[in-house]
């Protein structure tokens, strides 16, 4: 039997909403720095970004080209530490580009812009896919089953890839410099 004192204890409410909660303090989310910038100041910024990410791409090369000089034995252990840094590199660029994205789409009412940073956001990711593609086709374990047409290819997808970005990057600067 449950006495009234064994029900007052037990930690689930019988009415849902009537617990007493603890104050849990909430970590606030630090201000966004680009709120009230000016747009042109946040087209500076995906220009900053895109000057990070091109950085990161150098690094991962590098890091590709130690590794394979690196062996036999091959040091995958460095390598893969240099791909987790590039990767966290990439990702911090991407959450601000969303970032700039969404505050051009929304509260700027700048489709055109977002659209650009959008397209310019959809050519990094295939970038990036083509590249490491390429690095895992060309790892030392898959010799002799390499597919010299197919990293052609990849090649020209990426420098495909490239201008793409670039003429995204030009055209982001002269319709920002129409919506000043």
């Amino acid at each position: 039997m449950i006495t009234a004192e064994a029900a007052a204890d037990s930690a689930v409410p019988s009415v849902p909403g009537t617990a007493v909660a603890t104050v849990v303090p909430e970590r606030e989310e630090p201000a966004w720095p680009w709120k009230d910038a000016p747009i042109r100041a946040l087209v500076q910024r995906i220009h900053q970004l895109q000057a990070e990410r091109a950085q990161a791409f150098r690094r991962l090369e590098e890091g590709h080209l130690q590794y394979l000089r690196s062996g036999p034995p091959y040091d995958f252990p460095r390598y893969r530490s240099t791909v987790h840094e590039v990767t966290q590199a990439f990702a911090a660029a991407s959450r601000e580009v969303l970032a700039v994205e969404a505050e051009l789409a929304g509260p700027r009412g700048q489709p055109l812009l977002a659209s650009h940073v959008r397209s310019l956001q959809q050519l990094e990711q295939t970038h990036l896919a083509t590249v490491a593609l390429l690095q895992l086709m060309g790892a030392p374990e898959l010799s002799g089953q390499e597919n010299t047409l197919e990293m052609h290819q990849l090649k020209m997808k990426v420098i495909k890839t490239m201008e793409a970005i670039s003429e995204v990057l030009q055209d982001l600067k002269f319709d920002a410099e129409s919506a000043d």
